[in-house]
């Protein structure tokens, strides 16, 4: 799983990334290591249920990042991947909350931020019902800051949704001066079209990139079923559905998640565990299939520097 692939770039100075030579250089290990398994191959694996060795390749966000650096290196090596697009941006032309709190972090003095926060009495509009689950579970492999912690935390779980938008338009007023926009962080239809016809596929990652645990079934649904039917009205009838869990982890979906994607007729999901996919997974839980975090492994490391 990748997020930002990226090089410095001072329009997101403190931004955490994998470096694109770093990337290369994961690939290359991957290759010698293990070696990458087909997607005739792993799309088999999953309609007959039956485990098949190699490293997939999976893709978060629908960052930018991923058309410019990853695209171009996937297609050099003959290569394939599964790109996971979250469509709010796509449809509404905004950047969506979860990234505009990566762009406060990479720019700004988050020990003011923080500080901010606490002056505003964040804790009033907490929505207080998981709060110790997720402190515990959330943010476990990443590398953060004691500050950029306590706020994604704040800010992506504890904060009440409808109430989320207004703290970031606040924080931005107060922090951010420069406009960014959707072309500065997304990739385009066009991007998704290419991408397509060069053998990559492209998933759900919801509408809004939300943690679906804390939505109502009804939300859970919408956020599922119309992110894929958008996709296909850009891009054309997905042979393959698939989907992964904004954040991933447990704690960030439910078994009525679970079967709204079995029931929308969607082929398998990924979830964030860092291990292997098993027989027991392809058999009995295919929408809570585990995936490592490139960081796990060599040359995957993240930094701002």
């Amino acid at each position: 799983m990748y997020h930002y692939v990226r090089p410095k770039d001072e329009k997101f100075p403190n931004l955490f990334r994998l470096d694109i030579n770093s990337f290369k250089k994961q690939l290359d290990y991957f290759e010698a290591n293990y070696g990458f398994i087909s997607k005739d191959s792993f799309i088999d694996s999953i309609r007959n249920k039956e485990k098949k060795n190699g490293v997939l390749l999976t893709f978060d966000d629908g960052l930018i990042c991923h058309y410019k650096n990853v695209f171009p290196e996937l297609k050099k090596r003959g290569l394939w991947g599964i790109f996971y697009i979250p469509t709010f941006p796509l449809k509404h032309n905004k950047i969506l909350d979860v990234h505009r709190i990566h762009i406060l972090l990479s720019n700004c003095n988050v020990q003011e931020i923080y500080s901010y926060l606490l002056d505003m009495d964040i804790e009033k509009i907490f929505d207080k019902n998981k709060i110790d689950e997720f402190k515990k579970l959330t943010y476990i492999n990443q590398k953060n800051d004691q500050y950029s912690l306590i706020i994604k935390r704040i800010l992506n779980y504890y904060v009440k949704y409808n109430e989320r938008k207004k703290v970031i338009d606040e924080l931005f007023n107060e922090f951010l001066k420069e406009d960014f926009s959707v072309k500065d962080v997304y990739l385009s239809i066009d991007n998704l079209k290419e991408m397509q016809s060069e053998g990559m596929i492209i998933g759900s990652h919801t509408e809004n990139h939300q943690v679906l645990s804390k939505l109502p079934t009804k939300i859970q649904k919408y956020e599922v079923e119309n992110s894929f039917q958008f996709i296909e009205s850009k891009i054309g009838f997905l042979d393959v559905k698939t989907f992964c869990y904004p954040y991933g982890g447990f704690h960030t979906f439910n078994n009525q998640t679970e079967k709204i994607l079995y029931n929308y007729g969607c082929d398998f999901s990924f979830n964030v565990e860092q291990r292997d996919i098993s027989q027991n997974d392809l058999v009995n839980r295919v929408h809570a299939l585990p995936r490592f975090d490139c960081n796990q492994f060599k040359y995957g490391k993240s930094s701002n520097n």
